[in-house]
């Protein structure tokens, strides 16, 4: 079966987004992303000739440490069937979708954190694809780290520094237990100047992350996004990545959030130097923020030269690394020789892929038993008042 998208579309300016289609109706593919208004080619020109505050963009804010706990009483009564039940986790809310096939996800409320996936295997069974730890957060609270994570951040127009992450609230929810569910989250920056959009959908045979991002601004805005899929492996050192040969990469640091999963010790077990000066260490230094601000391209051509070029169809993730890559099949394979699993990850609107790996010198099946990889992006993608941006990815399970 083909990769499931929907296509791209364009707000009017100032006007309420509309929900986006069931991608369970429109399985086709894109194999080129259709950003709305600024985005593409013409929307990193733009980018290029834009103010420098619009074109860099500032690292996200923190979340507040002790949200406001989640209403679930009132979620459950007003959002309850369809397959979906609600449980307070904390101060926190799971969403749990679950269908007939015995497909189940869980979703966190209001960090938009999925933090479970096991799809129905051939074996008449469930399996857990995502990898996830709970560990001691600000105030002593836990926390849960890992899972399936997006990192969106906007600049420039009226929206300053703006970040949903940590902001999300549950929009709406639709399908049932039968087809697929869709969980709809929507957050907005202080004054509407944007507005964001999240729809996480359960299939029978995947789980999609929808985002659409509307500049509500007289004025540009600049976009940058990246989502984290932290999974479950039996150890780095039977895990492969299949599809990536012939693609560009650069070497970086590990992506650094809230729900980043890193080893204390991955820079000694990486032994990437720390050679000042370089545009290949500033990438090393700076690692996914530097992503997620435009990789400081304007500090000369030499920034945009890749490290190197892959050269194995069947990637041995044994060793640790942190690499974006460029010019990158839209779906790849990550195959776990141990656990004798697979996954495929399908992206639509973003160019270049993340792809991490802590090394294989911890315990099998263990706290550091994963890999993450998922979309991300170079530079940000200019909207311009009004306009809309759309980007997706797939989590496919081919073992049904």
């Amino acid at each position: 079966m083909a990769p499931f998208c929907t296509p791209a579309a364009t707000a009017a300016p100032h006007a309420t987004p509309t929900p986006l289609p069931s991608s369970r109706k429109h399985i086709a593919m894109c194999l080129s992303p259709k950003l709305g208004g600024g985005g593409g080619q013409r929307g990193r020109a733009l980018l290029r000739s834009a103010a420098p505050q619009v074109r860099a963009l500032a690292p996200a804010k923190a979340a507040d440490p002790s949200p406001a706990p989640v209403n679930v009483e009132y979620l459950a009564a007003e959002f309850a069937g369809h397959g979906v039940g609600f449980e307070p986790v904390g101060s926190s809310c799971a969403v749990k979708m679950a269908l007939r096939n015995g497909s189940v996800a869980h979703l966190l409320l209001p960090s938009g954190l999925v933090t479970s996936y096991k799809p129905a295997m051939w074996h008449g069974t469930v399996t857990e694809v995502l990898h996830t730890n709970v560990a001691e957060g600000p105030g002593g609270r836990s926390v849960i780290r890992g899972g399936v994570s997006v990192d969106l951040r906007c600049a420039g127009g009226g929206a300053g520094g703006w970040s949903p992450s940590g902001a999300w609230s549950l929009r709406d929810v639709r399908g049932n237990p039968t087809t697929s569910i869709e969980i709809e989250l929507a957050s907005a920056a202080p004054g509407n100047a944007a507005s964001a959009r999240c729809v996480v959908t359960l299939h029978p045979e995947a789980l999609s992350t929808e985002l659409a991002v509307t500049n509500n601004a007289p004025a540009p805005m600049a976009l940058s996004c990246g989502v984290s899929n932290h999974l479950r492996v039996s150890t780095p050192d039977a895990t492969y990545a299949l599809g990536l040969q012939g693609s560009d990469y650069r070497s970086v640091e590990p992506a650094l959030s809230e729900f980043s999963i890193i080893p204390p010790d991955y820079r000694a077990a990486a032994r990437q130097p720390a050679a000042a000066g370089s545009a290949r260490h500033r990438w090393a230094n700076r690692g996914f923020d530097m992503i997620l601000s435009g990789g400081g391209r304007d500090s000369g051509a030499a920034d945009d030269q890749p490290d190197g070029e892959e050269d194995d169809d069947y990637k041995h993730m044994r060793d640790a690394m942190c690499r974006v890559y460029s010019h990158a099949p839209r779906d790849f394979t990550i195959i776990d020789r141990g656990r004798r699993n697979s996954v495929r990850l399908h992206r639509r609107g973003f160019e270049e892929l993340y792809v991490f790996s802590p090394g294989s010198q911890y315990q099998w099946y263990g706290k550091y038993a994963y890999v993450v990889v998922g979309p991300a992006m170079l530079e940000p993608v200019v909207l311009g008042p009004g306009d809309t941006w759309q980007g997706a990815q797939y989590l496919r399970n081919p073992n049904v």
